[in-house]
C-alpha cells in the first residue's frame, strides 16, 4: 500500500508515492533519478548513503522514506554549480573510485556549517562514520581543510 509524501528536495517542492518499507535511498533513486546516495552496507555503517534531512546527516539506507514528510532533503546533486566543498575534493584528488565521495561531501558540508575551522583531529572524528575503501583519507582530510579555507574567502 503506497501513500503520497510531500517534501522539499534540493530546494524544490516535490511529492512521491512510497511504500511503508522503502528507504530514502530507494525513493531518491527510483522516483527522482538521484544516484549520489548509494546503498552499500545496508546497515548505516559506511556513509555511502548519506543524505541531509533538515540539515542533519542521516543514513539513507536506514531512513524510512515516510519519515521525510514535510522535511528538507539535500543530496549531493543539489545546485547547478560546484560548491566550495566539491571544488576542494576535486582539487585535492580526494577520491579514487568516487563511490563514497557524495557521503563525504555532505558530511563535510555539515561539519563546516557547525565548525568553520576544524582541526585535523576534529575532521577525523567527524568523518569517522564514512568509509573509503580506496583509502584516500589523507586527500579527504586535505580537501576538508581546503574547503574550510575556500568557504572563509566567500
Amino acid at each position: 500500500m503506497r501513500r503520497e509524501i510531500r517534501f522539499r528536495l534540493n530546494g524544490e517542492a516535490v511529492s512521491a508515492q512510497v511504500a511503508p518499507h522503502e528507504n530514502l535511498v530507494e525513493v531518491l533513486q527510483e522516483s527522482f533519478g538521484l544516484y549520489g546516495a548509494r546503498e552499500s552496507c545496508g546497515q548505516g555503517l559506511c556513509g555511502c548513503c548519506t543524505v541531509l534531512v533538515d540539515g542533519t546527516a542521516v543514513s539513507g539506507c536506514l531512513y524510512l522514506a515516510t519519515q521525510i514528510e514535510n522535511a528538507q532533503v539535500q543530496t549531493v546533486e543539489e545546485g547547478g554549480e560546484l560548491d566550495a566543498v566539491q571544488e576542494a575534493f576535486i582539487e585535492s584528488a580526494a577520491f579514487q573510485c568516487g563511490f563514497c565521495t557524495p557521503g563525504f561531501v555532505l558530511m563535510t558540508r555539515q561539519l563546516l556549517d557547525e565548525n568553520p575551522q576544524p582541526s585535523e583531529e576534529e575532521i577525523k572524528h567527524y568523518l569517522s562514520g564514512n568509509l573509503c575503501r580506496c583509502a584516500a583519507y589523507p586527500q579527504i582530510i586535505e580537501a576538508v581543510q581546503l574547503a574550510a579555507k575556500k568557504r572563509r574567502k566567500t
